[in-house]
């Protein structure tokens, strides 16, 4: 799944009002960033790489399997595939989002 994808995918399960009321930041490195606003509604989904109360560092292909359910949020931060930055709150609100 390229970038565009997951910001297609993201923005999908987003949808107008998620709930977050945060903004979130997941960071591919190289490859990209996907922010998402939720403290607006409708909720942002952008590639624009702004500061983020949350920020989840992740490679691009483990972007891919966490939003088509191949990878376990919970798993893939135990085995360090991402790393939480910031308010993890946020991160822990998201598991009900993607």
């Amino acid at each position: 799944m390229d970038l565009q994808a997951c910001t297609e995918a993201i923005r999908t399960k987003v949808g107008n009002d998620s709930g977050l009321n945060a903004t979130l930041k997941f960071d591919c490195g190289a490859d990209g960033v996907v922010f998402v606003d939720a403290t607006t509604v409708p909720n942002v989904v952008s590639n624009d790489n702004n500061d983020a109360a949350c920020t989840i560092t992740i490679a691009l292909a483990d972007l891919g399997a966490l939003l088509t359910g191949q990878l376990n949020p919970m798993n893939g931060f135990m085995m360090g595939k991402l790393k939480v930055a910031g308010d993890m709150g946020i991160a822990m609100r998201l598991q009900s989002v993607v």
